[in-house]
């Protein structure tokens, strides 16, 4: 339930070849720079260098206050609005919102992705049509700094790795305020509680409430 395959339509990002080559979205985390590296020279005359090795398209919209970090891409229609702070390795797809005071750091945003206040978002995929309610975050380490794991009731899937904030899948709204853990899992079309804690795989077609019940929408 949470491979590529199951939370992605990879029609609706400039990272699909390279996310094709792997079976789970984290694994995708580590080469995300260099990714973005490779695409940034092939994008051809719509998008421009506005400086070294920072690429938007002409119709994005980026204020004077945003900070663009080295490397990432801005694509078509996305407004990139005052204060926020891309640190770099973002990949950020088409029609997308990154507002104000928002930090993105070693991220692919799908096309239609919102991440409009206050929100930071490390070491995560967003997939198509996503939303990030005003104040929530992804966690990316874990407190004592261990390698993530992601927990989906009894079983334990090893990640190898030691930054991983969140997954989210096609068309998965989160609540304001909400804190999604590192290893924090969510499939296709589920909605996250504002002010919830959230840990683990929230399975597609669910919703998660701030007490941890997981209700299945075909149950309402």
């Amino acid at each position: 339930m949470y491979t590529i395959k199951d939370m992605y339509d990879l029609d609706h990002t400039l990272a699909a070849d390279y996310l094709k080559g792997f079976t789970y979205p984290w694994e995708a985390l580590k080469g995300i720079k260099e990714l973005i590296l490779k695409l940034g020279p092939t994008l051809g005359e719509d998008y421009e260098e506005v400086k070294p090795q920072v690429w938007v398209h002409k119709t994005a919209t980026v204020f004077p206050t945003a900070y663009l970090g080295a490397p990432c891409i801005i694509g078509p229609n996305t407004e990139v609005r005052h204060g926020a702070f891309i640190r770099g390795s973002a990949l950020v797809g088409a029609d997308c919102v990154v507002g104000n005071s928002v930090e993105l750091k070693n991220v692919i945003l799908f096309d239609h992705v919102q991440t409009p206040h206050y929100n930071y978002v490390g070491d995560s995929i967003l997939g198509y049509y996503s939303h990030m309610g005003a104040g929530s975050i992804t966690s990316n380490v874990k407190a004592d700094k261990k390698l993530v794991v992601v927990h989906n009731g009894t079983e334990q899937v090893e990640t190898g790795i030691k930054k991983f904030g969140a997954m989210l899948g096609d068309h998965v709204e989160v609540g304001c305020n909400a804190v999604c853990n590192p290893g924090t899992v969510i499939g296709r079309n589920s909605n996250v509680y504002p002010t919830s804690c959230v840990r683990g795989v929230v399975p597609a077609d669910s919703i998660y409430k701030n007490s941890g019940e997981i209700i299945h929408k075909g149950e309402m």
